[in-house]
């Protein structure tokens, strides 16, 4: 199958980045070295092009009452200029994918898919919209950039009029960006060190990549690339789907029980609300390496006896603090804060203990 492209592949590929293939594009995963790009974000400024993600518009009197129906967040919560997290449960208690949900207007939203995704989610959308609602695949023709870091707001605000220090998290606006109109800028991002997410139409992407580059430059802007934003989103120990979330797992398993609302009626809510008053068999927690070694996805955990008592979902070697951390399910008794686990690394067992999250605590 060809590997799609995103507006500014050659833009990356003249920039020295290693391309790899992942969710069906052709995507930088480094420019110079995972852990000079992490650093970056956590110190100074990155951007990420992150086109390959899916943007669907859902638009209309029935618009509100889909997404209530197919999502497990509590939409009629926002106003327009709020985004929200949420996910698609499914009708076998998994999750069919993670989503923001932006409101744009009373009766117009843009729901915000992983890229893998972008199929499955729009047929899974089709499918439960027996109100009519319009719904309109934007994602071939958008570009999305994360600029993240403690220096984001001041390399971007030059460019725009749109007060960047008084937009919350999870909130946006919509104006004038680097000389373009009706770009969509949100104070959204998966790092964990602040920052906005820059929508835009894909002929303009050239134009505004540049501008942010220029604009960055006083500031130590850099191009970075999949690694890194995998590192920096473990180290905030946030779900990738594929790895911590997916079709077999629950939301209450993965921790997500903030974004499931028992509020309203949505996918298999009646079975998640039992699962919630029986209590989960298992639970995603996050854990920390107290001997040498690098924890892997699908690495067995095991307790002080031996016995098999989960798996690792996400592993890496945490950058910012210099020892091997990861995320993995747990039988529910072994899922507190302190609790000694072991985790089998090539035949041998090292320790490690159950923490809470983040990993990563800003100064």
């Amino acid at each position: 199958m060809d590997l799609k492209k995103v507006a500014l592949n050659s833009v990356h590929v003249a920039l020295g980045a290693k391309m790899v293939p992942f969710a069906g594009y052709n995507m930088p995963i480094r420019y110079s070295s995972d852990l000079d790009e992490h650093h970056t974000v956590r110190k100074a400024v990155g951007i990420f092009d992150v086109s390959h993600m899916g943007e669907f518009l859902v638009n209309g009197p029935a618009a509100l009452d889909l997404i209530q129906r197919v999502t497990s967040n509590d939409a009629a919560k926002l106003t327009p200029g709020k985004v929200q997290y949420s996910c698609f449960p499914n009708n076998q208690g998994g999750i069919v994918d993670d989503l923001l949900v932006y409101c744009l207007a009373p009766a117009a939203y843009m729901l915000v898919v992983n890229a893998s995704n972008i199929q499955k989610d729009w047929d899974w959308l089709n499918q439960h919209n027996t109100g009519g609602a319009e719904l309109i695949n934007i994602s071939e023709e958008t570009s999305l950039f994360a600029v993240q870091g403690p220096n984001a707001m001041a390399a971007l605000q030059p460019l725009t009029s749109l007060e960047l220090a008084g937009m919350p998290y999870y909130t946006f606006a919509v104006g004038e960006f680097a000389g373009v109109p009706n770009v969509t800028v949100s104070a959204t991002g998966y790092t964990g060190s602040g920052g906005f997410e820059i929508y835009l139409p894909n002929q303009q992407a050239q134009l505004v990549w540049d501008k942010i580059m220029a604009a960055g430059e006083p500031y130590g802007i850099k191009p970075i690339g999949l690694g890194a934003r995998d590192t920096l989103r473990l180290e905030m120990g946030f779900c990738l789907y594929g790895n911590d979330i997916n079709d077999t797992t629950s939301p209450l398993e993965a921790g997500l029980g903030w974004i499931t609302k028992f509020t309203k009626a949505f996918t298999n809510s009646e079975n998640l609300k039992k699962q919630k008053e029986l209590g989960v068999a298992r639970k995603l927690v996050g854990f920390e390496m107290a001997e040498a070694g690098i924890p892997r996805a699908h690495y067995e955990i095991l307790n002080a006896a031996g016995e098999n008592i989960g798996e690792v979902t996400s592993g890496t070697q945490s950058p910012s603090l210099g020892k091997g951390v990861g995320l993995g399910y747990v039988q529910t008794a072994y899922a507190q804060p302190g609790i000694e686990i072991f985790i089998k690394v090539r035949n041998k067992s090292l320790k490690a203990n159950i923490v809470k999250l983040p990993f990563y605590k800003s100064a």
